[in-house]
């Protein structure tokens, strides 16, 4: 008896310690699934598992992707949308804010949307909504865009004006209107107002005239993106295969912003109306890239998706280099996170604090190369085992050649001592070739770009990169839009081009 008692307290003990722990990585039941209904994206660092990711038993199909410029993002995104349509037909709707993604998308085939080049969208458009639920909409959109929410009567008349419009124009506002019944659009609702200010009978006439001043922002001559005829059937995006909404050329963030706003309550009520299908996957994935201004607003639809998507079949993929950009209710509820190079230490405390790994991971992320990544993933169970995991290397449909760029040489002191400059960036072929194309960079120049730098070993500064573009007269004003869609501030990009002859 002696025996056996010194036996089960020395096992007892052994077991404590950290040789016996399961290494962070969970069984290969967990990670290996069936390959006709999961999406292959990479291999286990430790045991060399092959990982496919399915929802079938995480909490919800929803996807946060985070990373520094150039660790792999869009790559990512990229690889998950063609996989997700090869295996369950699934549609998805690119909200693209800086237009690095319509290259690809024209490339395989899908369907670009060019807001503020052609494109146009009706923010009133009802797509199969009672006109109370678009008014409250549009009302949440001003409330998160505008300082409308600070003045209480403004946000009233607003309101009242618009839903006046939509009885002006035969709906009913708590009816379903019959379809092709062409809505009114916002230029309506202004006239409604600047009607209301000539008759002279309203006893605060500058919160009438503050109302019109900021609804008519949206719909200047040149800048009514919103207030025209749709050019788009808005409720047939979730069922249009690969769509790129393009929101680059918009005036600004707050245009951007709108827009995404008004797709992402369109795709709300579209799949609240379709409900749930007895078919397996999902139906529909809806893609927010560094959409900060929509992605950290409680009142934003993205938020609403990730709590309701599942049911619908629906999946939401926000991606972001900065994962504080992305609200809690969103970072705290997806079904898996993507973790790439994380560079900056108030970062990785965030990630840290919120998935609660451990220290080794926390190093493992900041010292991660291109396209290495570590996966959380929240299962609907209880399990035994950590959720972050480590995979080796993203493997997408095309081989994931990155180049290197370095500022360090043009920036002063001071901002070589601020740990929250780039010093570095990464930038995968396919989107540094995406950013030539969109800077108007004919293609034998473009392969001649390459040529060069993967003679540089695919390393080279910005001084060095400028001077190759000028040398095979690459315009300037193409070279200034190129060095501004890598993040680079106008401050910086003057330095550059005093230094190239």
């Amino acid at each position: 008896m002696s025996l056996v008692r010194v036996q089960n307290v020395m096992s007892n003990e052994l077991a404590k310690r950290t040789i016996f722990s399961r290494p962070p990585e969970p069984p290969q039941e967990y990670l290996l699934n069936d390959p006709t209904s999961s999406i292959f994206i990479g291999i286990t660092k430790l045991f060399s598992v092959p990982f496919t990711w399915t929802f079938a038993s995480l909490t919800n199909p929803h996807i946060a992707v985070v990373g520094i410029t150039g660790a792999g993002k869009s790559f990512f995104v990229k690889t998950f949308l063609t996989r997700a349509s090869y295996i369950w037909n699934t549609n998805a709707i690119i909200i693209d804010f800086a237009g690095e993604y319509k290259a690809w998308v024209r490339q395989s085939g899908g369907t670009i949307v060019a807001l503020g080049k052609g494109d146009y969208i009706n923010i009133m458009d009802l797509s199969g909504m009672r006109p109370l639920d678009r008014s409250k909409q549009i009302i949440n959109s001003l409330e998160i865009l505008t300082d409308i929410s600070e003045y209480p009567e403004q946000r009233r008349l607003t309101t009242e004006a618009i839903e006046k419009t939509y009885a002006n124009f035969g709906f009913s506002m708590a009816e379903v209107p019959p379809a092709g019944k062409e809505a009114p659009t916002l230029k309506d609702a202004i006239a409604v107002l600047e009607e209301k200010l000539q008759e002279g009978t309203y006893e605060y006439p500058a919160e009438l005239e503050n109302a019109i001043y900021r609804l008519r922002q949206f719909a200047r001559e040149g800048e009514d993106f919103f207030a025209r005829k749709s050019t788009l059937d808005l409720g047939k995006l979730s069922s249009s295969g690969l769509v790129d909404i393009d929101l680059s050329s918009l005036p600004d963030e707050k245009f951007r912003a709108l827009a995404a706003l008004f797709i992402l309550q369109t795709l709300k009520e579209k799949m609240r109306a379709e409900g749930w299908s007895a078919s397996k996957g999902l139906k529909a994935l809806v893609v927010l890239d560094e959409a900060w201004k929509v992605a950290s607003d409680d009142r934003s639809d993205a938020v609403t998706i990730v709590r309701e998507g599942r049911k619908y079949q629906f999946g939401l993929v926000v991606a972001s280099q900065n994962p504080t950009d992305i609200n809690e209710a969103i970072f705290s509820n997806v079904g898996t996170t993507i973790m790439l190079r994380i560079k900056f230490e108030k970062f990785l405390s965030y990630l840290q604090g919120s998935l609660n790994f451990s220290d080794f991971m926390r190093k493992e992320i900041s010292t991660f190369g291109v396209g290495q990544a570590a996966i959380d993933m929240s299962f609907q169970t209880s399990v035994q085992f950590p959720e972050v995991f480590l995979i080796q290397k993203i493997v997408g449909e095309i081989p994931l050649d990155v180049y290197t760029i370095t500022v360090a040489d043009i920036l002063n002191q001071q901002e070589l001592a601020d740990i929250n400059i780039q010093k570095e960036y990464y930038l995968e072929k396919i989107d540094l070739d995406s950013k030539l194309i969109q800077a108007n960079v004919s293609s034998d120049i473009v392969n001649k770009v390459f040529k060069e730098l993967d003679a540089r070993n695919r390393m080279i500064d910005i001084r060095g990169l400028v001077q190759v573009f000028t040398n095979e007269h690459v315009s300037k004003e193409a070279i200034v839009e190129l060095l501004r869609s890598f993040g680079l501030s106008d401050s910086v990009i003057t330095r550059v081009f005093a230094y190239v002859t």
